[in-house]
């Protein structure tokens, strides 16, 4: 940051220049027009284009999720990705007063047309089709898919990806979780479809699916807290380009670059793996399918 000493001088030279150019014969005065100032912030703090003035409006589906949330209050700052979401929010110049949230399902989230959010955050995983409809930002969480299930299910002592050929086993709508099913695991039997990972659970208790796809996160905090007898049956294959989650804003939207450069100074300076240690931790561990 220059000092007020040097603003001052700077602003001295050019004066002097201005004068000095006033005074010169007319074929020597510059013809091309003066460009912008190379200061000037393309991310002004707390003055972007956004759809209140003032404001940072964040988008979530509902129920948002642990370990991502806490309670499903996403304005509470508590859980992965809520406290992600502020750090960004500060980085861009909104305090937490300043930040308004919406509800917003997953698929609307993700599918083309204006959107009713600045940014979304909901463990959207980058695809190269997704950025056909919606913009994303640098990535903020490397992910893995894991297979769940419960105590006693057909499924529950699998130890390899051919092991699950003939279950029945399900995801949420437009996850790449679902994709893991169909294109990586690829089970004889039609793979089920849910709105919610809440529906997905009952599906699960009641034995209609024989396990679930989620994230490593999602799939601790499931069978620790929520499913009764839950499982962990083992982590997918990486295969490929890992699988990052980024914020998803408006295609083409002027924010787009402000923040990712927030989200790569969490990044660069730490504060990315501070959150994901205090707020998932005990993630690590989990078995690997073959």
């Amino acid at each position: 940051m220059l000092s007020r000493d040097t603003l001052t001088a700077l602003g001295g030279a050019a004066l002097l220049l201005a004068a000095l150019a006033a005074c010169a014969p007319a074929d020597e005065a510059p013809s091309a027009s003066p460009s912008p100032s190379a200061s000037e912030n393309p991310c002004p703090p707390g003055a972007l284009n956004t759809k209140t003035t003032g404001k940072l409006t964040i988008g979530t589906d509902n129920p948002a999720y642990e370990p991502w949330f806490s309670d499903n209050k996403p304005a509470n700052g508590k859980g992965f990705e809520s406290a992600v979401a502020y750090q960004v929010a500060q980085r861009l110049g909104y305090p937490a007063a300043n930040v308004m949230w919406t509800r917003v399902p997953f698929n609307n989230a993700i599918a083309p047309g204006p959107k009713t959010f600045d940014m979304d955050i909901n463990q959207f995983s980058i695809t190269s089709e997704r950025k056909q409809a919606v913009d994303f930002s640098s990535p903020y969480y490397l992910v893995r898919q894991t297979v769940i299930t419960i105590k006693g299910s057909p499924i529950d002592g699998a130890t390899t990806i051919a092991a699950l050929k003939n279950a029945k086993l399900g995801a949420q709508v437009g996850t790449t979780s679902y994709q893991a099913i169909t294109s990586l695991l690829k089970p004889t039997t039609k793979p089920q479809v849910f709105n919610t990972n809440d529906d997905a659970k009952k599906a699960l208790q009641n034995g209609t699916i024989d396990g679930l796809v989620v994230d490593l996160p999602t799939a601790f905090y499931m069978t620790a807290a929520e499913l009764s007898g839950g499982k962990i049956v083992g982590q997918l294959p990486q295969v490929g380009v890992p699988e990052q989650f980024g914020i998803v804003l408006d295609k083409g939207s002027p924010l787009t670059s402000c923040v990712s450069r927030a989200v790569d100074q969490l990044r660069q300076d730490g504060t990315l793996a501070v959150l994901e240690k205090t707020w998932l931790a005990g993630t690590g561990g989990a078995p690997e399918l073959s």
